[in-house]
């Protein structure tokens, strides 16, 4: 881990008038291309009177925020140009898109990345088109932007994101614009509380730009409408030091001083902030009161001040399209053209339509353009992790069931080493739960990543200012630094309690857009995948009950882009162990791994476990009861592993019981396998599914999560009439693991009632043993209510096969005795 610093203070020299006009003209040159792209169809220079043919006929966009955007990217500009910093620009308010789009094409990167928006009028014309425009580009920071890792298409994770950028990118400043209605959500109102997590010395900066433009989209804002004196204590109580800005609403105040105030002021940020990383440097890891912005300007600004005499600027007005009908009357297509043209254009661009070269000069050049910050094109820079054998971590199977572990706390041992490898590039988030979703041994060779203060180390356990482990109890916050960690070029995961991991449901959803549109972007490299392990799972929440049971984060995820999304249940420690090490060598995936926590058999070797991995699905031969070149009169299938357990107690119970009968076991690992080729990567033809499942004969299926998802990923099928899931059924309490089951008649004696019901011929001739079935949850059912836990022939329950083993070869060494959730 380097702890050198590039970073430079500046020249304590006043900003010159020369640079004051260059930023003013780039300020122009961008708000005059931001407002093209929303209306102009053709006439991209004003060489002509501007006439209804030039204006789109759907006007959309965001013209609000966007002047403001395009006012910091300016100045960041000369900063960077001036202290060689390399910085990239997170704009909360991504409805600014036009503006970042505008100053991409300013710096020459945008033409660099699409060869046909060319720097003359024919590209300007393309340029202003595109936008918003059926075939072209969406209205956001999205990624076809170059320089984005935002797309702000959901407002309240600039900050998270930002932060996620400048962890182990120590030579980074990371310019996060916080929208004043983005201020006002959840997620961004925790993550001020970022600036804690960050090591000065390790990490890049985050410098935080509240930018306060006065209203949503049709009211004002909460912090606009309290006083500077109010909303310094806000920020000064969340660690940061302030910095106060407003301009705009003096008009009397020439522009060329409101440039002067905030260079002077931008400079005086970051000489600090230089101080704070030259101390690192040395030694002072220390917590900083780091220095932030509070940016203070009219909304649309250098738009029309009324429009139908109706204020606009500095009002809720100016947020989206001020102009809506600028095609349909004369009246506003007049208010469009002095609006276009008090930018003064022919100042700006030469006669072929290119930028001034002058105005050229303010912005940097290669990649310390914000738009061509490697940075934020994060594949470019990706390292493969270094990985160890995670054959190594192996548990010993001596026979299926044979043993028993925490397959969570054998995959801790694998990550210890997979932080050891990559002690630069590798993270793992959560919300207070590594420990307790069984990750423990990690810390044996990190700490938790912590810079608020410390207390005696009895009770601050592995805290430390450096760590791989990042634990804030948000999972907002987990879930946004993870992305922008991954965005950033490294890797990671995140680790949560199932029924929570519906909290970023939607930030899932914009990652698994971005993923999607950017497997189509050429220029945008493959990424790390982002990688979940929910271990804390519905079957097994003994003390915490109903509220923390729910499994439906699966049937999220399964909603999207079947090129992106992954989901994995592995059934034991060994199948964790490999489908983790695939997951962590993925790229451009969502992985989905739902694994409990809990002490559980394991049921196949290292060398099986690979295969049923590979394959993804497959026929467990030792656990049925067909012969080899018969057909099954049943297939049991399971999906997870309570699912698994139960379907081979089940089966044990019919090999016993209807020793003629033909059972086949499959157990899925892969759950997209079940889906048909033509419809994800992952899925099996129609002939591979009736190998395996048959096309006639009846299919009882054991699934982790709610049983319709099963059905719609098979409804296809040619046996799917044949099919009958049993899984979660939104019935739930605190109660003991069996009686879990029972509740939503998962259990092992159910699974045999349903066999007697779909195999026609066990109908009538197996009444006695389906009774006894049903006496056997009876029976369960009230012990549990008399003693408080299961039926010993139910809890300790193996398969046949391992009942010869002592106790002691039985359970594995690393079983977990107490904690939280059990």
């Amino acid at each position: 881990m380097s702890t050198t610093t590039t970073w430079q203070s500046g020249s304590g020299t006043a900003i010159d008038d020369a640079t004051l006009d260059r930023i003013d003209k780039w300020w122009r040159a961008a708000n005059y291309l931001s407002v093209g792209q929303i209306y102009l169809l053709d006439n991209p220079l004003l060489r002509e009177p501007l006439t209804r043919d030039h204006v789109k006929p759907r006007l959309l966009g965001h013209w609000g925020t966007t002047p403001g955007l395009n006012f910091l990217y300016a100045h960041l500009n000369r900063a960077i140009a001036e202290r060689s910093q390399s910085t990239i620009y997170v704009t909360g308010p991504g409805h600014g898109g036009p503006g970042l789009v505008a100053s991409a094409y300013l710096d020459g990167t945008y033409s660099e990345t699409y060869s046909d928006i060319t720097e003359d009028e024919e590209g300007l014309r393309r340029l202003f088109k595109q936008f918003s425009f059926p075939g072209g580009i969406p209205s956001h920071v999205a990624p076809e932007t170059p320089g984005s890792i935002h797309e702000g298409g959901e407002l309240g994770y600039a900050l998270s994101h930002a932060y996620g950028a400048a962890f182990d990118n120590p030579d980074l400043l990371v310019a996060a614009v916080v929208g004043d209605g983005e201020a006002e959500t959840g997620p961004l109102a925790t993550s001020w509380h970022s600036n804690k997590f960050v090591n000065p010395a390790q990490d890049g900066v985050v410098l935080p730009i509240l930018h306060l433009n006065g209203y949503k989209i049709a009211n004002p804002t909460v912090l606009d409408r309290i006083s500077d004196d109010e909303l310094r204590a806000l920020m000064v109580g969340y660690g940061h030091k302030p910095f106060f800005f407003e301009g705009g609403y003096d008009q009397d105040e020439p522009i060329a001083e409101v440039h002067r105030r905030f260079a002077a002021m931008l400079d005086e940020v970051l000489d600090e902030i230089a101080a704070i990383k030259a101390r690192a440097a040395q030694g002072d890891v220390s917590r900083p009161q780091w220095p932030m912005i509070v940016f203070r300007t009219p909304k649309g600004w250098t738009g029309p001040d009324y429009i139908d005499g109706k204020k606009t600027t500095g009002s809720w007005r100016a947020h989206q399209v001020p102009l809506a009908n600028a095609r349909d009357t004369a009246e506003h297509l007049e208010v469009l053209e002095q609006w276009l043209a008090s930018y003064r254009v022919a100042e700006l661009f030469d006669a072929t339509g290119a930028l001034d070269p002058d105005i050229r000069a303010l912005a940097p050049t290669g990649d310390l353009r914000m738009s061509a910050n490697p940075v934020a094109n994060g594949g470019i820079l990706l390292r493969d992790l270094r990985l160890p054998d995670f054959r190594d971590f192996a548990v010993d199977v001596p026979t299926p069931g044979g043993s028993i572990s925490e397959a969570p706390r054998v995959l801790g041992e694998y990550l210890t080493e997979v932080i050891r490898r990559n002690p630069d590039n590798f993270r793992i988030f959560g919300p207070d739960e590594t420990a307790s979703n069984r990750l423990q041994a990690v810390y044996g060779v990190t700490d938790k990543q912590w810079n608020a203060d410390f207390e005696s180390p009895e009770v601050d356990e592995h805290l430390a200012r450096a760590g791989r482990v990042m634990e804030m109890l948000s999972e907002h916050q987990c879930q946004g630094w993870l992305e922008g960690y991954l965005l950033t070029g490294r890797h990671g995961l995140f680790t949560s309690y199932e029924a929570f991991i519906h909290i970023v449901d939607s930030m899932f959803n914009q990652h698994a857009k971005w993923l999607k549109v950017t497997n189509d972007i050429p220029w945008r490299r493959p990424i790390a995948s982002l990688n979940y392990l929910l271990s804390s799972h519905v079957w097994r929440q003994d003390h915490n009950g109903f509220s923390h049971q729910d499994p439906g984060f699966i049937d999220h995820v399964v909603n999207k882009k079947a090129e992106v999304v992954r989901v994995y249940l592995p059934p034991d420690a060994n199948t964790l162990l490999s489908t983790y090490d695939h997951c962590l060598r993925s790229r451009q995936y969502v992985n989905v791994v739902v694994s409990g926590k809990q002490p559980a058999p394991n049921f196949l070797t290292m060398d099986q476990a690979v295969a049923h991995c590979t394959r993804g699905l497959g026929i467990w031969e030792w656990a049925g009861s067909e012969a080899p070149d018969e057909e099954p009169d049943v297939v049991l299938a399971a999906a997870g592993d309570v699912p698994t357990l139960e379907v081979l107690a089940a089966v044990d119970i019919l090999r016993r019981e209807l020793p003629q009968l033909k059972v086949r076991v499959v157990n899925v690992v892969d759950l997209m396998r079940l889906q048909d080729a033509r419809e994800h990567p992952h899925g099996l033809t129609d002939a591979e599914f009736d190998t395996i499942f048959t096309a006639d004969r009846p299919i009882v299926f054991a699934y982790h999560g709610y049983p319709w998802l099963i059905h719609r990923l098979t409804y296809r099928r040619n046996g799917h009439a044949n099919l009958h899931v049993r899984g979660y059924k939104e019935e739930g309490t605190t109660t003991t693991p069996f009686d879990m089951v029972m509740l939503n008649d998962l259990d092992r004696f159910h699974l045999v009632i349903d066999v007697i019901d779909h195999v026609h011929w066990l109908r009538a001739s197996q009444a006695g043993l389906r009774q006894r079935m049903v006496d056997a949850r009876l029976e369960a059912r009230q012990y549990t209510r008399e003693h408080g836990e299961d039926l010993p022939s139910v809890r300790d329950w193996v398969w046949p096969d391992a009942q010869d083993l002592s106790s002691s070869e039985q359970v594995d060494a690393t079983v977990f005795t107490g904690g939280d959730n059990e």
